[in-house]
């Protein structure tokens, strides 16, 4: 397994396939997974030429279980250490969920001649909570919700969400995933459970609108209008609206989950937009 060993001294396990020359595309997961949620992603863009790269942001999947640093701030300079390491150029980063606005962060503030286009799939920006200025926001119990559940029954909860809401099997006629729900509760339970109790607020209380204002690189927002996670009326067209150069593509009865349901229709029209 491939290692970085960043400045504070946690170890973030990263993959990294495809030919060393290829356009590097840097996955972002979501919250509480691991790199391994991004598996068809990766496999597509392998063989399509690129150099694609994963990391387990730290605290989750095979990255040191941290006590602390498990905020926005960290994850986006984490991803610049690593960035730096491996030296790439002109990348296209693609973050889903929590991984989204790990990217809008980091895009943000990324170094010259780092970042080419960036990719926001269900991504938890501008603002997640409700406050005065965001009256459209998730109430603060919901996230309060998450942090019981994982102190009371993290094993129990990360079954739940999958089984649930994440990928819509709570709709009616939608057959679920066997091994959809188990591979989703395998990447959540390697993860620290502290990390992943930090990472509640830092998801859900972050504000990305400045971020999204400082980016000029051409972003593409994908989002599923079924969203039960991060709904599609809360963030979409607010993330949009605030992006210099952003597009928005959005699908109809599609999930949070719609990476793993649907990776046929995401992954051809990420390589169209790659291409452009």
């Amino acid at each position: 397994m491939t290692f970085f060993t960043l400045t504070d001294g946690t170890e973030l396990y990263f993959k990294d396939w495809g030919p060393r020359d290829g356009k590097p595309v840097v996955f972002h997961h979501g919250w509480p997974l691991s790199s391994d949620d991004w598996d068809s992603q990766m496999l597509f863009f392998a063989k399509k030429g690129y150099r694609v790269i994963a990391p387990d942001r730290r605290g989750h999947g095979r990255s040191t279980q941290t006590t602390s640093g498990n905020d926005m701030d960290t994850y986006a300079s984490d991803v610049a250490e690593l960035v730096r390491h491996l030296d790439l150029r002109d990348a296209i980063h693609v973050g889903h969920s929590t991984g989204g606005g790990e990217v809008a962060r980091y895009v943000s503030r990324a170094d010259k001649g780092r970042v080419a286009k960036a990719v926001l799939i269900a991504a938890i920006t501008p603002l997640m909570l409700n406050t005065e200025q965001n009256p459209a926001g998730i109430p603060i119990e919901a996230f309060d919700g998450f942090r019981h559940a994982i102190s009371a029954n993290r094993a129990q909860f990360f079954l739940e969400i999958p089984s649930g809401p994440f990928f819509g099997y709570n709709r009616p006629g939608v057959e679920p995933s066997d091994g959809v729900i188990r591979n989703w509760w395998r990447q959540a339970m390697t993860g620290g459970a502290k990390a992943q109790y930090d990472c509640v607020k830092a998801l859900s209380e972050t504000d990305f609108t400045q971020d999204l204002k400082a980016i000029d690189q051409p972003v593409l927002v994908l989002h599923g209008e079924d969203d039960q996670i991060v709904p599609f009326a809360l963030a979409a067209a607010s993330t949009v609206a605030l992006l210099r150069n952003g597009r928005l593509k959005s699908y109809e009865g599609l999930s949070h989950g719609m990476c793993t349901t649907h990776p046929d229709v995401i992954n051809e029209d990420l390589l169209v937009f790659f291409q452009s």
